[in-house]
């Protein structure tokens, strides 16, 4: 019989590289894949060592509940310069003197506010009929 050409083996050698070449590929994306799978390899560690698991969360647990028990203590000067104290009770008394001088103009902004709407409101009216 003929024998396979030259240029036909080549094509055929290229074709099983290809071949090959893709198998090698699928095998190290599944491995990838199989690699990067980090809920199931979650799964598979607890099934495997689940008691491991309970008492590293019983350990997390405790110490997060003992955690808050331990205060921080800040202390604070009360005098910074021997003037701390006294802005304090200056802003403070400032505070109770707006609050006081607010109470008592409220009822004059208010009435001065009804008369310029009532002005207004007449010179709408006055002038809507002209």
């Amino acid at each position: 019989m003929a024998e396979k050409s030259e240029a036909s083996r080549s094509t055929d050698e290229l074709i099983a590289k290809i071949v090959r070449s893709r198998g090698r590929l699928q095998r190290d994306l599944s491995g990838l894949q199989y690699e990067l799978d980090f809920s199931a390899k979650l799964r598979r560690s607890y099934l495997h060592y689940t008691t491991h698991w309970l008492s590293g969360a019983a350990a997390v647990g405790v110490l997060m509940a003992l955690l808050p028990l331990r205060e921080k203590k800040i202390d604070i000067s009360a005098q910074r310069n021997g003037k701390t104290k006294n802005k304090l009770a200056e802003s403070g008394f400032a505070l109770g003197a707006l609050n006081v001088g607010a109470s008592l103009i409220r009822p004059a902004i208010a009435e001065f506010v009804k008369n310029r709407l009532s002005r207004t409101a007449r010179g709408v009216r006055t002038t809507g009929h002209q």
